[in-house]
């Protein structure tokens, strides 16, 4: 293996850590880097380039679970008494936001992969997922209603974010983009929304990833393995910086600016394919 793999497996890593987390579409910006995508199956076969995205997915994982690492902790520990009267995220919050993506992926998920991956429908989630976040920074609500905590949240807002999140099965969309959105809709905070959506995307991710990992647990070969473990490394290490610094900055600069941003992506890349 040269060099050149590992300068690829690199790349592919920080935009995957940088984009998958963010409301920006992860997926549109695979696009703009997809030559460097073909060259990763120049230099391996096609199945160990698949592999390869699963990896850095996972990496991008591990970040969530380092950033909400105490939160996961209390869902799984079930026999944890919480304060008297204090409000708690309860795993079954979890499991309600989960099961509409669930269920509508596995019906849909070939369907999803052989109609929905060229470059117009990404681009319609692109520019739909933004005038999406628009809306929702102007319907939200401000005062004493807002469920300012991810502790705060019903089974009516779980559920319903869970149906949000559905909208990004359509590629493009971005996950986070239309699960964000669909809370802050519905009366959370920007932050309660944001920690929501990350808590959800462990195990839906994990149990995707992992399963895709499983069946293609043949094509880690040796000879990939560096390849592997650099894209693994970016992609966690930038998932990482772009988790925190969006939590960060959530509450302060709200939906707008990230669909902004992605409108200007639309641009680009209608430039990039038709002209």
């Amino acid at each position: 293996m040269d060099w050149w793999a590992i300068v690829v497996a690199v790349i592919l890593g920080i935009v995957e850590g940088l984009t998958e987390f963010a409301p920006v579409s992860s997926t549109g910006h695979m696009i703009i880097v997809d030559d460097l995508w073909l060259k990763s199956k120049e230099l391996f076969n096609p199945d160990v380039a698949n592999t390869f995205k699963i990896v850095v997915q996972l990496g991008s994982i591990l970040a969530v679970v380092v950033v909400f690492k105490e939160r996961l902790i209390n869902l799984v520990n079930v026999n944890k008494q919480p304060k008297a009267g204090a409000p708690v995220l309860k795993w079954q919050l979890v499991a309600a936001g989960l099961i509409p993506a669930v269920i509508l992926g596995f019906l849909f998920e070939d369907f999803i992969d052989e109609h929905l991956f060229s470059i117009e429908t990404v681009l319609i989630g692109l520019i739909g997922g933004s005038f999406l976040m628009i809306a929702a920074d102007i319907l939200h609500k401000k005062g004493s209603r807002v469920t300012h905590t991810v502790d705060q949240i019903t089974y009516r807002q779980a559920l319903l974010m869970g149906l949000f999140q559905c909208i990004a099965l359509w590629p493009g969309f971005s996950r986070s983009g239309s699960t964000i959105s669909g809370g802050v809709i519905l009366g959370l905070s920007h932050r309660a929304s944001a920690d929501f959506t990350f808590i959800m995307a462990v195990p839906i991710m994990l149990g995707a990833s992992g399963l895709s990992l499983v069946k293609n647990w043949s094509y880690l070969s040796v000879d990939a393995l560096p390849f592997f473990i650099a894209g693994f490394i970016s992609a966690f290490l930038f998932a990482l910086l772009s988790i925190r610094f969006f939590l960060a900055m959530i509450s302060r600069i709200k939906l707008i600016p990230f669909a902004i941003y992605r409108l200007v992506l639309s641009g680009i890349l209608i430039y990039i394919v038709y002209f």
